[in-house]
């Protein structure tokens, strides 16, 4: 009988690594985190906004958005360590060494566990912004804020903003693959999505170079917040870059792409 023979199907690498992800205690912990926050930001921001004027439709159409949006901000954080956690845990206890003894192509367990974390992350995102929306929606009227409920835009900027939810737990998987070490990699994925973009606001506050302004546009967090943004038609100075949501997501994904392409060849190479 062949090795091949022997080896698992995707779909039961998938299984496995399903079971391996909601066994872990903090799967439920991250999870919960993220949808404690999305939900406890939006009520706040929604019970505490006061506007002086009555604001055109798209305006209040962003504030909604904003309001069911506003915890990716503090998600992320939560994402970026469950994702690195759920690689750097198993090569810190070894079991890494089993998984990889399962699958000896090595690619097809690290592509489905990241595959299981990213699915797990946008769901959980999904559905914590979409509850967010829905109930603090009868709350801002009050107000002066008139959510329309069926604005496909503002549908786009939520599953955007649990797309981009997903994209940062597998960049941070993929540097947390790539380290091996959970506080390494946890630090690197905040280093990359907080430290870096307030270095270059820093830097372009205080010189006024442009350059910094859109090299930041490039940057994960910068990038990907596009895909939650609504559009609202607000000006920007000429030579400053404004990334379309679309943009923003193909910035992401490119960073994710070649850092998991990075920890690919390196997994493939050093030894469990």
């Amino acid at each position: 009988m062949t090795t091949a023979a022997l080896s698992p199907s995707f779909g039961g690498i998938l299984r496995s690594e399903w079971i391996k992800l909601r066994s872990l205690r903090s799967t439920f912990w991250c999870f919960l985190i993220m949808v404690v926050i999305t939900i406890g930001l939006g009520f706040l921001l929604a019970a505490t906004f006061r506007s002086d004027s009555e604001l055109p439709v798209d305006a209040q159409q962003g504030i909604w958005v904003q309001v069911a949006t506003l915890g990716i901000g503090f998600s992320q954080l939560v994402a970026a360590v469950l994702g690195a956690l759920v690689i750097t845990g198993e090569f810190g206890t070894g079991m890494i060494r089993s998984t990889f003894a399962a699958v000896p192509s090595r690619f097809p367990a690290i592509a489905a566990k990241g595959l299981v974390v990213g699915v797990a992350t946008f769901v959980v995102g999904l559905v914590s912004i979409v509850i967010t929306a829905v109930v603090t929606a009868p709350l801002l009227p009050s107000v002066g804020i008139h959510p329309d409920l069926g604005d496909g835009a503002a549908w786009l900027a939520f599953v955007g903003g649990a797309g981009y939810l997903a994209l940062i737990a597998l960049l941070s998987y993929s540097i947390g693959a790539i380290i091996r070490n959970s506080a390494g990699g946890i630090a690197t994925a905040l280093g990359l999505i907080l430290v870096l973009p307030t270095v270059l606001q820093i830097v372009a506050g205080v010189t006024r170079a442009t350059w910094a302004q859109n090299l930041g546009k490039f940057l994960p967090s910068d990038a990907g917040a596009q895909m939650y943004s609504y559009p609202s038609g607000a000006t920007t100075p000429p030579d400053v870059l404004v990334l379309e949501p679309w943009q923003g997501l193909l910035v992401l994904a490119a960073w994710v792409v070649v850092l998991f392409a990075v920890a690919s060849v390196l997994i493939k190479r050093r030894d469990a």
